[in-house]
């Protein structure tokens, strides 16, 4: 029988944390965990649970990466903030203005959120407030032109965003503001006016799906004007996303009436969805960080607030498999 050695030309290594870029097929030994190891390719993508934020709530905004996550606002509504090394959230310095049903999003150290509602939850507690956070702070920076809630936010940091769509009461908007650093511009308005949806991408390549009224329609963003392109395969709203505007991730959601609360993912490859492994939680009005291939999920509800976190891995990516030898 050929041995490993002779098969990869070198002996299952001892390491005390597993490697830092092992190759596909590599066996090692982790003394730290007394487990061996195996670098491994999957067949899917699939959702892995990790540790739970501090503050369990829906309607939040977030930013970042699957390894470098922030989670602002939310919930009943609060200002807390939290950020995530890819292990464990930890508390950082609150938002300015408590609310909830805000947009978002950017970097974990140069992030920004705009719009939302604080109560009470009609006009009256609407806002067009807008924060940019740097890492360590938030600063209360030019609103909104159009104070609203439930609005899709897509920004690369805190000096390029979009505000789109979104609500008041009673209108539903179909409008768009670009944020260069300093001040909002209103720009190239939605095909289909809506809230409560998901997004991904840049400011001059977005991408947004679903929303309210329920729906599955996509549109793409060149940086002037809107799109509609292929819809996602099951309407709903209360969505996240990650990625790209031609490789994006939509996880989550709510379909109505009745009420049920979705662990639905769907892939976008630039042309169409195709329904993919769901969350472990079902749940809705969720956050989103990352790529389509190294995505995050945090935060939503079940119906109840949750705290619960999920790293994505797409098809096709290594992963550490610990072999078992019983």
């Amino acid at each position: 029988m050929a041995e490993y050695k002779g098969i990869h030309g070198a002996k299952v290594q001892d390491y005390t944390t597993d490697p830092g870029n092992p190759i596909k097929g590599q066996v090692w030994y982790n003394e730290t965990a007394n487990t061996i190891k195996v670098e491994s390719e999957t067949t899917a993508g699939s959702w892995a649970t990790g540790n739970s934020m501090n503050t369990a709530r829906g309607l939040l905004g977030g930013a970042g990466t699957q390894t470098a996550a922030l989670a602002f606002g939310g919930g009943g509504p609060t200002a807390v903030t939290e950020s995530y090394d890819g292990t464990s959230w930890t508390e950082v310095n609150d938002l300015n203005s408590a609310r909830r049903s805000l947009g978002g999003g950017g970097t974990q150290t140069s992030a920004i959120a705009f719009g939302g509602a604080s109560p009470p939850f009609g006009s009256p507690g609407l806002t067009g407030s807008t924060e940019t956070w740097n890492g360590t702070n938030w600063t209360e920076v030019n609103d909104l032109n159009q104070i609203r809630r439930d609005l899709a936010g897509i920004a690369a940091d805190n000096t390029a965003a979009l505000a789109v769509g979104g609500s008041s009461d009673p209108g539903v908007y179909a409008l768009t503001e670009s944020w260069n650093g300093t001040n909002w511009t209103e720009v190239g308005d939605l095909n289909t006016a809506r809230y409560d949806m998901g997004s991904s991408g840049t400011t001059t390549a977005g991408l947004v799906f679903g929303g309210r009224p329920q729906t599955a329609n996509t549109e793409s963003w060149n940086g002037s004007a809107w799109t509609e392109v292929n819809d996602l395969g099951t309407a709903r709203y209360g969505l996240a996303g990650a990625g790209t505007n031609t490789a994006a991730l939509a996880f989550g959601g709510v379909t109505s009436p009745p009420t049920v609360y979705k662990a639905l993912t769907e892939e976008w490859d630039g042309t169409s969805w195709t329904e993919t492994t769901d969350l472990s939680t079902a749940r809705g009005s969720l956050a989103g960080a990352g790529t389509s291939t190294s995505a995050l999920a945090f935060g939503g509800f079940v119906p109840s607030a949750s705290a619960a976190t999920e790293a994505w891995t797409g098809a096709g990516a290594p992963v550490i498999r610990t072999i078992t030898t019983d």
